[in-house]
């Protein structure tokens, strides 16, 4: 026979069969298949090769082994990824890293939890990132001494952690990292202090819309919306004369969430805005807002050249009728 039969996908004993074959691109190829077949029952094979002498055959069981996230896996899983994040080959190890930051279940929260001091940054930054998902009290600790970590991807993650734990005794960390030397760190700060609406909180938002950064002032914009105080306002509407349109799509959702009467007349000139974006959030925060007074200027947007500014302005138009 010129081709041998092909086992029927999913079978997960033929496949398995192959990780024995003296050929390394024959077991990758088997170890790929074994994840391709979501059964529980082909965890077992591709731990069996987690020492494979191919380094290529050890990559792809550190890719593999993020595809199985189920509870009942998680212990050997999870040790196996341990493993080989020790993996003497960087690529090995970063894989490996990166499938342990996906594990879900409760039971991988003390292995991530032993690698939070790994040497390495990008280990660091993976199990941070796992960590946030299980939003596990005990990472609180790792996760605020990370914030001073010299990799400004760790400190973005550990920033996460804090997040997703939502625990205003950590609010003060969580503000001194709004003014980290990095753009990424200042803005996920940023993001993350949207959880509660304490005054230190929001001066700090608020002092982020003066940032160098176009990026951190349209965060900050964005996130002041969705504390929604009404303090904001004054801030917000000189955010609508920030020189990057960006930062002025941002401010625009969130004066409409804050129904800020008081910005309508500087909101009106931005729906002739070059940019249609910014045209159509500026009629959807006026529609939002509902004050009459912006009915004339909608209506002479209702021929724009864009699709969906006009049905945002209809919208509006409708919201000020009602």
């Amino acid at each position: 026979m010129l081709f041998e039969p092909f086992e029927e996908f999913g079978d997960v004993d033929a496949i398995a069969a192959r990780l024995n074959d003296a050929d390394a691109a024959v077991r990758r190829l088997a170890v790929l298949e074994l994840a391709e077949t979501v059964n529980a029952d082909a965890v077992a094979p591709v731990l069996s090769v987690v020492d494979d002498p191919d380094a290529g055959v050890r990559l792809q069981v550190a890719l593999a082994l993020g595809e199985f996230v189920e509870e009942a896996q998680a212990g050997a899983v999870t040790r196996a990824l341990v493993h080989l994040v020790q993996d003497e080959v960087s690529d090995v190890a970063q894989a490996a890293a990166a499938s342990l930051a996906e594990q879900k279940a409760p039971t991988a929260g003390p292995p991530l939890l032993a690698l939070a001091g790994d040497p390495r940054p990008f280990v660091r930054a993976a199990i941070l990132h796992g960590l946030r998902g299980l939003r596990l009290p005990e990472a609180l600790g790792p996760a605020l001494l990370a914030l001073q970590d010299q990799s400004a991807a760790v400190r973005v993650e550990a920033i996460g952690v804090i997040a997703y734990l939502k625990r205003e005794d950590a609010l003060p960390s969580l503000i001194a990292a709004s003014r980290d030397e990095d753009v990424q760190v200042r803005a996920t700060a940023i993001q993350a202090l949207a959880f509660t609406r304490q005054d230190g909180a929001a001066l700090a938002i608020g002092e982020a819309l003066q940032d160098a950064d176009w990026q951190v002032r349209a965060t900050a914009a964005e996130t002041l919306g969705r504390i929604g105080l009404a303090s904001a306002i004054p801030a917000l509407t000189a955010a609508l004369e920030d020189p990057f349109w960006q930062v002025r799509q941002k401010a625009l959702p969130s004066l409409g969430a804050l129904r800020a009467k008081g910005a309508v007349a500087t909101i009106i000139p931005l729906l002739g805005h070059d940019v249609a974006l910014v045209r159509k959030e500026a009629a959807a925060a006026l529609g939002e807002i509902a004050e009459p007074v912006a009915q004339d200027a909608l209506a002479e947007c209702s021929n724009d050249v864009d699709p969906e500014v006009r049905k945002t302005v209809r919208w509006a138009l409708g919201r000020i009728a009602a």
